[in-house]
């Protein structure tokens, strides 16, 4: 099954929308069949993603360092648990193991996860799709500054359309079908009714 790497906040002190929608992403994700590969922590965001996932079927994978496994609530519930050294190892982890990236309205580690991935896509080290979703224009200002950047020469257009830019958790995760249908990858059709109901225990 593919893998879908969440970027999304850890941060408790956030309007209760922003949960939802992660919780949103989560069962979506989970009704496609997908696996969830979370930043490990059971907080916030971060915890509501991988809760609806699993709620909804879904296999979830949760990659955490050492040192937030406290701060972060590690996520104990997820299938596979993986605590790394460091945040470079984290995200290097996240990265091996995901076909896609959605990024959620975050803080300056989502920021920082989402540029890391984005600059290794567009130096050619990966053709995996990466999406953000932003329905209340939180993040704007970063797409408004890379389009400022495209005009001065500094970021290449084709660098800039390998982001693409989503305001509902449909048009998201169609985004992602899409990117996976541009390089190939084999994604599983949606369950039907008859086949959830079968699959519930």
């Amino acid at each position: 099954m593919p893998s879908l790497a969440v970027f999304c906040a850890s941060s408790e002190d956030i309007d209760e929308r922003y949960k939802v929608l992660a919780a949103e992403v989560g069962f979506a994700l989970a009704r496609r069949g997908w696996t969830l590969v979370s930043g490990g922590g059971s907080v916030s965001c971060m915890g509501a993603v991988a809760r609806a996932a699993r709620a909804g079927g879904a296999k979830t994978i949760g990659v955490i360092p050492r040192a937030l496994v406290e701060m972060e609530v590690a996520d104990h519930g997820a299938d596979e648990l993986v605590v790394t050294d460091d945040m470079r190892e984290r995200k290097g982890e996240m990265d091996r193991r995901a076909d896609a990236f959605l990024t959620l309205p975050g803080g300056i580690g989502t920021l920082e996860e989402l540029l890391e991935i984005w600059v290794a896509r567009s130096l050619r080290m990966h053709d995996k799709p990466i999406v953000v979703l932003d329905p209340w224009r939180d993040l704007h200002p970063l797409a408004e500054l890379v389009s400022g950047l495209v005009e001065a020469g500094f970021v290449r257009d084709v660098a800039a359309a390998q982001l693409v830019w989503t305001s509902s958790v449909n048009e998201a995760m169609a985004a992602i079908e899409t990117g996976w249908a541009e390089f190939g990858t084999v994604v599983p059709a949606e369950p039907t009714a008859n086949e959830w109901l079968e699959a519930e225990p």
